[in-house]
């Protein structure tokens, strides 16, 4: 069975407050979307990436890509809608890949990957694909540190902490799983792919993941990804 990651990066940077789109962004001189690509190809050299990007934005990348001389190979989707939609489009690139009809179906394994996610540590990709083999799906999730208070229309109150994780990505499927999956009409509830896996009737189980790997969306984010990455080229800490 192969191993796939779709790395979704169609956001627009309106939080970041800047005319780059936040994927795009210089870190190190590389821009975030190209390190997160090299954490899953360092990772496996033989992994299949699948990049799901807005059409307006492609050709910036490719621009990117050859003046960079980026030789991480890739194939690019286009974004949808929504996350949810640009999710679709690839896996509809993946189950012809694959073959179309599902009992002659090659079966895969799949992560499905923030594109201004760029610090998954490789103990924690490899963990969640090797949890996925044995469970059928894996979601990385970490503690909760802050004390959390519940609003309500009475007021609010304090909640345990230690039952509420934040959740991550990678988050890696059997492919027939998340293929099935997103056959689902689309929800504002859906929050992420654990969250759709789940409503198609699956059981999620979830692993730990690791401190540093921040989704970029403000420009606070920004500044501690461009402190963190030299610790995260020689670094990875649970």
């Amino acid at each position: 069975m192969r191993n796939y990651v779709i790395i979704v990066a169609g956001g627009k940077g309106l939080r970041m407050g800047a005319d780059l789109p936040k994927q795009f962004i210089p870190i190190e001189g590389k821009p975030v979307l190209m390190h997160t690509m090299e954490a899953f190809h360092d990772w496996d050299p033989t992994i299949e990436i699948l990049l799901v990007l807005p059409e307006e934005h492609q050709d910036y990348w490719a621009m990117l890509c050859k003046e960079l001389n980026c030789t991480i190979s890739f194939h690019v989707v286009n974004g949808g809608e929504t996350r949810f939609h640009s999710v679709k489009n690839a896996l509809e690139y993946l189950a012809e890949e694959l073959g179309v009809a599902p009992e002659r179906r090659e079966k895969g394994w799949v992560a499905i990957h923030d594109g201004v996610r760029p610090f998954p540590a490789p103990e924690v990709i490899g963990n969640c694909f090797n949890s996925a083999e044995q469970e059928g799906n894996a979601v990385p999730v970490i503690p909760i540190v802050d004390s959390i208070r519940v609003v309500t229309d009475e007021g609010n109150h304090p909640v345990d902490r230690s039952e509420y994780y934040a959740v991550q990505t990678p988050q890696v499927f059997h492919s027939d799983i998340l293929i099935r999956a997103y056959q689902q009409e689309y929800s504002p509830l859906f929050t992420d792919d654990a969250s759709i896996v789940e409503a198609a009737g699956e059981k999620i189980h979830i692993v730990p993941g690791n401190r540093e790997n921040i989704k970029i969306t403000t420009p606070f984010d920004l500044l501690v990804a461009k402190a963190l990455c030299p610790y995260c080229r020689h670094n990875h800490v649970d």
